[in-house]
């Protein structure tokens, strides 16, 4: 019964605080500001009322004033909402395209200019991310990315793909490990059940995007998931 409550919170909030930012976006010098505001806010108000208890550690491995590509392990759900709910930035998703077909959820995103991918389609797919280097440079924002691909099923950590990476390489953007911890707890793979454990979000320190490049993405995808392993072994 938890996770319906939660799934019922999802839909209020993301009505209520999306719709209230489009319109609010309309009238913004920089499209989109005010609903990266009101993520955290969503965020905030689904894991209260879902009675998940979180922490954050390592923020002060940041610039609160910098634009960062987060990088993390994919293991629940509940990731996209520790993510939103405990990093105070302007922050943005890599996400499938299929999202952006959902009422009210798929307008919000498109507002709030989160980042589709097509990952049925390699060349697409690429296009999308060439295009998000352009808007990153144009309106800096942080950006969410989990380069696993999707949620892991047993818990284990994936290996990392390259091309979203890029992204930061590309933007200028620092990379930064972050480790979602005890989500997999909570909520597993296709299971209706929900588990109370209180979750944590770990946080790194930001490499560097100027010390990889194109030929170098596979090193950067090995170092990162390097730094996420460490984080999740703490």
């Amino acid at each position: 019964m938890r996770y319906f409550w939660v799934l019922f919170n999802t839909a209020v909030w993301t009505t209520i605080l999306g719709l209230t930012g489009i319109i609010i976006t309309l009238f913004e010098s920089k499209q989109g500001r005010t609903l990266g505001y009101f993520a955290t806010i969503w965020a905030q108000l689904i894991l209260f009322f879902g009675g998940v208890s979180y922490s954050v550690k390592g923020l002060d491995n940041l610039n609160p004033d910098g634009s960062y590509l987060f990088a993390g392990n994919h293991a629940s759900g509940f990731d996209i909402l520790l993510a939103f709910a405990g990093l105070p930035f302007w922050l943005v998703s890599i996400a499938k395209i299929e999202l952006r077909s959902i009422p009210v959820l798929g307008w919000v995103m498109r507002a709030a200019g989160h980042i589709f991918i097509d990952r049925s389609n390699h060349d697409k797919a690429m296009a999308s991310l060439r295009k998000a280097k352009d808007t990153l440079r144009e309106i800096p924002r942080s950006v969410l990315l989990f380069p696993e691909g999707t949620r892991t099923r047993d818990g284990s950590l994936g290996t990392f793909k390259q091309g979203g990476l890029l992204v930061g390489v590309e933007a200028g953007i620092p990379i930064v490990p972050i480790a979602f911890v005890r989500t997999f707890d909570v909520l597993e793979k296709g299971s209706w059940r929900m588990k109370t454990h209180p979750i944590e979000l770990r946080i790194g320190n930001p490499i560097p995007s100027d010390t990889y490049s194109y030929q170098t993405r596979k090193d950067l995808a090995r170092h990162v998931r390097e730094e996420v392993k460490e984080l999740l072994e703490l």
